[in-house]
C-alpha cells in the first residue's frame, strides 16, 4: 500500500509558465501536492544547465496555490523519491508517452504498480515551453 495520499509532481521549472500551473492544478485535485524539484545538477545531466537556480525555483514553485511542499529531485530518475515517498498519484503530462522520456515513464509505472500507485496523465499544454520561450528570447535578442 501506498503511505498516503501523497501526489507527486516531478518537474524542472525553469521558467515556470502555464503548463507547470496546469499540471499543479490537476494534481491537486487528488491530494497535497509535493514536488519533486530537478536540482540544477539533475537538469543538467539530460538537458541543460537551468537558467534560474533550484533555491530560486523552489521559491516561485512553493507560491503557486496547490502547492503543499517541495522537495529537491537530485537525478533524472524519479525512483529515488518515488520509493521513499511511495505516493498514491504521480501527475505528468503527456509529452512523455513517447520520445527520450518514454523509458523513465515505464519505469514509473512498473515503480507506483508494486505499491498500488496510479499516474495521472494530463494532456501537455501545448504552445507553450520553456525551450520555445528560451528560443524566443534568443531571436529577440539577435534581432
Amino acid at each position: 500500500m501506498h503511505k498516503s495520499n501523497l501526489v507527486y509532481v516531478p518537474m524542472a521549472a525553469d521558467i515556470v509558465h502555464m503548463g507547470h500551473v496546469n499540471i499543479i492544478k490537476t494534481a491537486s485535485k487528488f491530494g497535497p501536492v509535493v514536488i519533486g524539484l530537478l536540482t540544477d545538477d539533475a537538469i543538467d545531466s539530460y538537458k541543460r544547465r537551468p537558467i534560474v537556480t533550484w533555491e530560486h525555483r523552489r521559491k516561485v514553485i512553493e507560491a503557486i496555490k496547490g502547492v503543499s511542499f517541495v522537495i529537491p529531485q537530485f537525478t533524472h530518475d524519479y525512483v529515488p523519491n518515488l520509493t521513499t515517498l511511495r505516493p498514491a498519484y504521480v501527475v505528468h503530462g503527456t509529452d512523455w508517452q513517447s520520445g527520450t522520456q518514454q523509458p523513465m515513464r515505464q519505469r514509473v509505472q512498473k515503480t507506483i504498480a508494486t505499491w498500488g500507485g496510479t499516474l495521472i496523465e494530463p494532456d501537455y499544454t501545448h504552445d507553450i515551453s520553456t525551450s520555445d520561450i528560451i528560443n524566443r528570447c534568443m531571436t529577440t535578442l539577435t534581432n
